[in-house]
């Protein structure tokens, strides 16, 4: 039992011409933040679930013998080190990209069932083009794909109106550990009929199984879609602006942004075509988006009457609404764009938080000022989705300090800093991008143990071999140790 006995097997099974062993695989191997370099055994491209069911059953006896393991793999823009291989050459990265199918559209059901490897923007423009509307949007809507949206329980900028990635599946094609095939894609919105193995392997990073497929939901289109950009005096500010636009706008809330000055000035330097209003007189800019099912007119006038109630109370200093779909675009192009023109100006760390809407504005207060005590001169990046409670709370090096220097010296205190404080305030310290290799020995401090056993238990039941994308969320159980290849 050799590794080129494996290999000839994979190769048997998809075909020579997807099976990458040689050349550059560094889109493979290297996650999208540029954190992880690994080192595959195969690059493995299955063209069916059938030949998912089969690698599967190829690569279980090679584990034991060879330490031989599956790395699931979408689209690779993950931010959590959760699908790429790690350096010891003998994981096979089992990329799902031939498998973008839209197999069905059921319009009475109100469903969609696509393929794991369907592009996100992709399954978002067919929905459109039947008539409907597929909410989950993220700025790497053009090339993650639907399975690593479940396998993290993305969020993105529609959550507050529509949820995550795990309120918009019905059901789910699974290929199990065991190389076994649960088809359980029926689009039912009711199934009392035991444990529910859907949300069990939605948000499990690969670990438990391989999605292969995805039935999601539909809602019709609605008439009209306005945003607009608004200046807050402050973060309590933005917190009963949010108030006011739910009492106001109701469920045509959809899309409740909040970004700090700092963040928006990035984008003022490192994308000077993008016109970045009104931040340079207000510390934290707020981006609303309400989408109505009856007229424009009738949407205007609610968003018109919530920003005059506003700025009455004094929770908003200025703003302007968009007066074209090219504005309204332009302007989540500027709310989108944060992460690159931070990555554009250097390394950095990122927090990717959740906490109680309420408790938003003492836990920035509280941590930013910690931060500046324990780090002189530190720049924080703070943005996100306040409409449901997620901020990516990311640390820039000061000015003049090589951000490489900063990231080894310092990451580490840093991170203690911001998830001690995050657990202070009954928050978690992953809201949408998962736990992968990044965080997993963190998760410990964090997570209750009682909570930690029970994932534990599944994993061990579900992959008692762990060969599904180890050492990701929660560490196993040691291995034996394997026979080098």
């Amino acid at each position: 039992m050799t590794a080129a006995a494996l290999l000839d097997r994979l190769r048997h099974i998809t075909g020579a011409a997807h099976v990458y062993t040689d050349g550059d695989l560094s889109a493979y191997t290297r996650d999208w933040r540029k954190r992880a370099q690994g080192t595959a055994l195969a690059v493995v491209r299955p063209g069916s679930t059938a030949e998912v069911a089969a690698i599967v059953q190829a690569c279980a006896p090679y584990q034991a013998t060879l330490g031989v393991s599956l790395v699931p793999q979408g689209g690779n823009t993950g931010l959590a080190v959760g699908s790429v291989p790690d350096t010891s050459g003998k994981q096979v990265v089992l990329s799902l990209t031939r498998m973008n199918a839209i197999r069905h559209i059921d319009t009475a059901n109100l469903t969609i069932t696509a393929e794991a490897g369907c592009i996100l923007q992709t399954l978002q423009e067919t929905a459109a083009d039947a008539g409907y509307l597929f909410p989950l949007s993220l700025a790497a809507e053009g090339s993650c794909t639907i399975g690593g949206n479940l396998s993290t329980n993305a969020g993105g900028t529609q959550v507050v109106r529509y949820g995550n990635t795990r309120d918009l599946c019905l059901g789910l094609e699974v290929v199990t550990a065991q190389g076994e095939i649960w088809s359980g894609l029926s689009g039912l919105r009711k199934d009392n009929t035991g444990y529910d193995l859907r949300n069990l392997y939605i948000g499990s990073e690969g670990t438990l199984g391989i999605i292969t497929a995805a039935t999601l939901k539909l809602y019709p289109q609605p008439v009209t879609q306005l945003t607009a950009w608004a200046a807050v005096p402050s973060l309590q500010a933005a917190v009963t602006l949010l108030g006011l636009a739910h009492q106001h706008l109701g469920a045509n809330l959809t899309g409740f942004e909040v970004m700090g000055q700092f963040a928006l000035s990035l984008v003022d330097k490192h994308f000077t075509h993008l016109r970045v209003p009104l931040f340079q007189e207000s510390p934290w800019c707020v981006l609303l988006e309400n989408s109505s099912h009856e007229s424009e007119e009738h949407a205007r006038q609610q968003f018109e009457r919530l920003l005059e109630i506003a700025l009455t109370q004094g929770c908003v200093s200025n703003g302007v609404m968009a007066e074209s779909l090219n504005q309204a675009r332009q302007m989540w192009h500027i709310r989108e764009n944060i992460s690159l023109a931070q990555s554009q100006e250097g390394l950095n760390i990122k927090h990717d938080i959740s906490l109680p809407i309420s408790s938003i504005p003492a836990f920035v207060a509280q941590t930013d000022a910690l931060l500046a005590r324990e780090i002189p001169g530190v720049r924080l990046v703070n943005f996100g989705h306040l409409g449901d409670g997620n901020l990516h709370y990311n640390v820039q090096a000061p000015e003049h300090t090589d951000p490489t220097v900063f990231l080894r010296e310092q990451e580490s205190r840093i991170n203690t800093l911001v998830y001690d404080a995050v657990a202070r305030f009954g928050g978690s310290i992953s809201a949408e991008h998962g736990i992968g290799s990044l965080k997993t020995d963190t998760l410990p401090r964090y997570k209750a143990p009682v909570a930690l056993g029970l994932m534990r238990a599944i994993k061990q039941a579900l992959d008692p071999h762990n060969l599904m994308n180890p050492g990701r969320i929660v560490p196993c159980w040691p291995s034996p140790a394997p026979r080098s290849i």
